[in-house]
Order: structure tokens, then C-alpha cells, then sequence
């Protein structure tokens, strides 16, 4: 069937209907009578050829057809309408989705986002968090902020910023640590990468210990135990500066190892949309500022 031929008002009138349950509320929603809608509807099932509802003593019912006929129509209002959102006072909003290390998230970005949003009004952001692991295709984003060392298979990569692990812990717990070697009675707190603190301990000229201590998945997570004395966390310090200048976390040791830098990435695949240049641009010159 030629689409073209199809009246829109018919579509929206059964979509309403078929996911209200109802013709009359979704006269209200429509705010059209409910005698429209259902004159709508039977128009759009004589030209199809096919019932989609079930006329029940009390309200409608979906037909096979109507069941299969919904899922698309709904998809396509939904997608017509973020389409169309995106005009503002003759403008386009840019869509542009960023993944992001939760620790680089809320330790450095969206203190300086703000700017971002100043400086480009009319690209709409979205943000999403996770530890360092995404399947950029199927999280639907644009563009990904990560940790490591810029290696990822059919991926594009900008070095953003190193960032140099060194102990965090409690203020009570700092109090007993006046000697790297003092790390050996307490609990180590540990990220999945196993060979992070053996590399601190190498940097401080003593042999590593037999791992112990709880293991985490999230920086912040490790932070937060750390900070409620559970023991000593490695992690970037950058991220948490606001956290060692209020007091609630101490830095004992001012040795640091660079294990991996943070990482703007997007598929190779993917090509970069107007909206992901500017961001792009905006993270490194902010990334690459004195105070940054």
C-alpha cells in the first residue's frame, strides 16, 4: 500500500486508542471527541481492509492486526516527535550522547559542563555513567570518555589527561601511616585492575603484598569505603580534589604511578557529526587549560 495515502490523523487516532485502551480518553489526549476518534478508526480500518479493534460492551480491544500494527506506529510518533524537538526558535538542537567514566563524571566534567552548555546552547547533551566498560553501538553514543591506554579495537582516541594513582584513606587511618611500609598492615582497597598497587609499592621501592582487602568495580564506590575507614583506595587523586580539600579524605603519600590517561574514543565507524567535533574541540582546550 502507498503509504502517502494514509491519513495521519486515522494513524494517531488508532495509536492513541490502541495504547489508551479506550477511544474516549483518547479523544482526550487527541482533544477531539470521542465520536472523531472512533470515525477515524473505521475509516482507517475500511481503507486497510482489516479490524484492528474488538468492540466491547465496555471500552475496545486490540485485534491480531492491531497488536501488530501498534509497535510500529508507536516508533515512528515517537521518533517524528524527538525529530521535531529538536527545532527550537528556528534552530536544531544537536542530540549528542557521551559515556563516561563515572569517576571522571563527577571528579572533573560536570563542574565544567556548564561552560559547555554556555558556549553551544543548541546541542543537547546527554550523559551517561558507567566504570570504563560499553558497548558504545548498542548504548547508542556518540562518543565515549575512558580509562587506559587509548588501545581499543576500531576505535578513535584523543588523550584527554594522565592521571598519576596515589593512597587515599581516611583521617584516622592516615594517622598511622607515617612510612609507605605502614600500607603493609592495612587493608588495600582494590579496582579489577590487579597489578595497580604492585606497581605503587615497585614505585616506592618495597615489595608488593599479598593482595587482600575488598575488590571494586568503581573508583567512587572504593572511595566512598575508603572515607568511611574500611582501608587505603588507589585511585586518581585528580578526580577527587574536592574530597582531600574538605579533610574527608587524606593523601599520605604524594607518590603517584600513571597507569593510563583518560580518553575521548568513538568508533571508527562512526563519522563525527558537527555536534561531536565541537565537543571534542571544547574537551581538549578545556583538558589542556592551566587550572584544568
Amino acid at each position: 500500500m502507498d503509504i502517502s495515502k494514509l491519513p495521519l490523523n486515522a494513524l494517531r487516532a488508532f495509536e492513541a486508542s490502541a495504547r489508551l485502551c479506550s477511544f474516549t480518553r483518547a479523544g482526550l489526549e487527541l482533544r477531539v471527541s470521542q465520536t472523531a476518534v472512533s470515525h477515524q478508526v473505521k475509516a482507517l480500518e475500511e481503507l486497510l481492509a482489516v479490524s484492528l479493534f474488538e468492540r466491547l460492551p465496555r471500552g475496545v480491544a486490540l485485534t491480531d492486526e492491531g497488536h501488530a500494527l501498534l509497535p510500529v506506529l508507536s516508533d515512528a510518533f515517537r521518533r517524528m516527535s524527538a525529530a521535531l524537538s529538536r527545532f527550537e526558535d528556528g534552530n536544531f538542537r544537536e542530540v549528542l550522547t557521551v559515556g563516561a567514566v563515572g569517576t571522571f563524571a563527577t571528579g572533573w566534567l560536570l563542574s565544567r559542563l556548564p561552560d559547555f552548555s554556555r558556549s553551544h546552547p543548541h546541542i543537547d547533551l546527554r550523559l551517561k555513567t558507567n566504570n570504563n566498560r560499553a558497548d558504545m553501538l548498542a548504548d547508542g553514543l556518540d562518543c565515549f570518555i575512558r580509562f587506559g591506554d587509548g588501545a581499543w579495537h576500531g576505535t578513535s582516541a584523543v588523550e584527554l589527561m594522565t592521571a598519576p594513582l596515589s593512597p587515599v584513606t581516611s583521617p584516622g587511618i592516615a594517622r598511622r601511616l607515617e612510612y609507605p611500609e605502614d600500607l603493609l598492615h592495612e587493608p588495600l582497597l582494590r579496582s579489577y585492575r590487579m597489578d595497580e598497587w604492585t606497581m605503587w609499592f615497585q614505585a616506592v621501592s618495597l615489595p608488593p603484598p599479598r593482595a587482600r582487602g575488598w575488590m571494586f568495580d568503581s573508583s567512587l564506590a572504593m572511595v566512598e569505603a575508603a572515607a568511611q575507614g574500611a582501608g587505603v583506595a588507589l585511585v586518581p587523586v585528580r578526580m577527587f580534589s574536592r574530597d582531600l580539600e574538605s579533610g574527608r579524605l587524606v593523601r599520605p603519600f604524594e607518590t603517584g604511578v600513571v597507569t593510563g590517561s583518560y580518553w575521548l574514543t568513538w568508533l571508527k565507524s562512526r563519522e563525527e557529526t558537527g555536534a561531536m567535533e565541537k565537543f571534542r574541540q571544547w574537551l581538549q582546550a578545556v583538558a589542556d587549560a592551566p587550572d584544568a
